[in-house]
């Protein structure tokens, strides 16, 4: 199983990461520049770090978007799902979003060759309650956030009538740093929930079934709320 994280890239030789397949930069004017996703933020790396725990054995690509800050522009972050749907990933994860609501059609678009493609989008459905982009889209596995939540759990409640699926908002720990010192917001949520929809796509192959959104969804509610599932 392959995993983008499009973020701000990774830095390989932290000790949380387990390792690193590939990836690459996509920069505001459009260009793509292979093999550099060097994280300077650190902010990809936390992210791929919660993601990896619970998934260690899948391939992972950090496709980077965040350069010199955490912000990037529409078009760099069109042009990254782009490429992670182009080279088939099964997994994309966004721990980030847009508030605003005129990119709605862009992103349906890609949402749509997704689910065509048989890959899976996770992203932050809301941030203080503002409905986010992509992740509050249909077809996207939207995620929200649960402060009192352990990170080895998730739940989720229907919204819509559409599944929303709410985990903690923490990354790993580090030593010595208290976690309201440390990253942690929605993005850490969207990368836990990641962890968990990946070991739901474990599932599904071990039981032969197919790893579409359906099923993976299906056994994503089956198994709430622990990780790993009961033996």
């Amino acid at each position: 199983m392959r995993i983008a994280v499009i973020d701000s890239g990774v830095n390989p030789k932290h000790p949380h990461i387990v390792g690193v397949a590939g990836g690459l930069s996509v920069r505001p004017g459009g260009e793509i520049e292979a093999d550099s996703y060097t994280d300077v933020l650190g902010h990809g790396t936390a992210v791929m770090a919660a993601i990896q725990e619970k998934a260690p054995e899948a391939e992972y690509y950090a496709v980077q978007v965040f350069h010199s800050s955490l912000r990037t522009t529409i078009d760099c972050l069109l042009n990254a799902i782009d490429w992670a749907i182009r080279e088939r990933l099964d997994i994309v994860n966004l721990s980030l979003g847009t508030l605003n609501p005129d990119h709605a059609p862009r992103f349906a678009v890609l949402v749509e060759k997704a689910a065509s493609s048989g890959v899976l989008l996770v992203a932050a459905r809301d941030s203080d309650g503002q409905l986010c982009l992509p992740g509050s889209l249909p077809g996207v596995f939207g995620v929200g956030l649960d402060w009192e939540m352990p990170r080895d759990q998730y739940r989720w409640e229907c919204v819509d009538s559409s599944p929303v699926w709410i985990t903690s908002g923490y990354p790993r720990s580090l030593p010595g740093v208290p976690p309201r010192r440390n990253l942690h917001g929605i993005s850490f949520a969207v990368a836990n929930m990641t962890g968990f929809i990946a070991r739901a796509c474990e599932q599904c192959a071990a039981a032969d079934v197919p790893r579409s959104a359906e099923n993976v969804q299906r056994a994503l509610q089956r198994n709430s709320l622990t990780w790993p599932p009961e033996r």
